[in-house]
């Protein structure tokens, strides 16, 4: 008589990350997964199966995946806004939040104050005023206009820049004189010639007034090292502009990638810094599960912010991914404005 054939062997539970969802056959690996992972509520998340990624580009491509969920791609076509990735509840409410989803172009600065750029450069008194008296604007945008040195006029030369903040009054604008000699006016994109660098300020002297500006009027070397005076500095493609000004500001300070077509500083400043209020007015809530309790998370729960390393390797492997995302300390540049509790100032 045949004996009977081997009951199947139960399948290994695979642990499971709360945020990108990859799945892991031993909890170690999970736990070494969210340490170098930097999963957090600051992240990029896919509004409909909530799939946590490292920029917004990845969300667009996680929703348009053939390997993500299907309802993910359909839901968003009916229901999400292509513009923020924001899912909405209805058609009727995805079609009002476009309407003010889309930023309003600026208007262009020769139309807006007098005098124009001719006058070298513009400091509003009423951010300095503000800088007097202990108060500053948080946020800061900042764009310059290149020029071409070197033999074949492809050294980016800084020749304006423009620094305007949060209310978009101007702050400085001025032309700046290179320190080689130009090559290449790169007209067609700046509109700059040789007689608007004529009287141009030194790069010595501009490199002067941002810092005062970015530095609230402190000193460098006074200044904390977490920052916390200073200002967050937006722009576009703003370590290029900082190189070419040959100058350095703290890296956790910077908030950039943020590009257009438009070529005038004045205009890409005032562009930038719209879209980062609105990139800063995103809903950080996460909202997720321990056990049977639902827990929900804001920035600045000093729970997110504890990290890994107060916690022992057999205290990590007892906890639930829920409770190992709770304590996953964010590395992602948030455009949130609160140094001191919602972005890590290490990243």
């Amino acid at each position: 008589m045949a004996s009977d054939p081997d009951p199947p062997k139960p399948k290994t539970p695979r642990h499971k990350c709360p945020a990108c969802y990859k799945q892991f056959n031993r909890k170690l690996h999970l736990i070494e997964h969210m340490k170098i992972s930097y999963h957090s509520v600051h992240q990029p998340r896919c509004w409909v199966c909530q799939k946590h990624c490292k920029s917004f580009e990845s969300v667009r491509e996680h929703i348009n995946s053939p390997l993500s969920k299907t309802n993910c791609l359909k839901i968003f076509v009916e229901q999400g806004c292509n513009l923020c990735l924001k899912v909405l509840d209805s058609p009727s409410a995805l079609k009002e939040h476009k309407q003010m989803c889309c930023l309003v172009a600026p208007v262009p600065l020769g139309t807006k104050i007098t005098p124009c750029i001719e006058s070298n450069f513009t400091m509003s008194g009423s951010i300095m005023d503000e800088m007097h008296n202990g108060k500053a604007q948080k946020a800061v945008a900042m764009d310059c206009e290149m020029v071409g040195g070197g033999s074949d006029g492809s050294i980016d030369l800084c020749a304006r820049v423009c620094l305007v903040d949060e209310a978009e009054n101007i702050i400085l604008h001025t032309y700046v004189q290179p320190q080689i000699p130009v090559t290449n006016y790169r007209y067609e994109v700046t509109g700059l010639t040789e007689d608007h660098l004529r009287d141009a300020i030194p790069l010595n002297e501009v490199q002067d007034k941002i810092k005062k500006i970015l530095y609230n009027g402190e000193s460098v070397g006074r200044m904390p090292p977490d920052g916390v005076k200073a200002r967050l500095l937006v722009g576009h493609d703003i370590q290029h502009d900082l190189n070419c000004l040959r100058m350095k500001y703290p890296g956790f300070l910077l908030r950039y990638n943020i590009q257009s077509g438009v070529h005038d500083p004045y205009e890409d400043c005032i562009s930038v810094m719209r879209l980062y209020k609105r990139m800063r007015g995103q809903d950080h809530r996460q909202v997720f599960r321990l056990g049977d309790e639902k827990v929900v998370f804001r920035l600045g729960d000093e729970k997110a912010n504890s990290g890994f390393d107060s916690f022992r390797s057999m205290e990590l492997e007892k906890k639930a991914p829920d409770e190992l995302y709770e304590i996953s300390t964010s590395d992602y540049k948030c455009w949130c404005l609160d140094l001191t509790k919602d972005c890590n100032p290490g990243s």
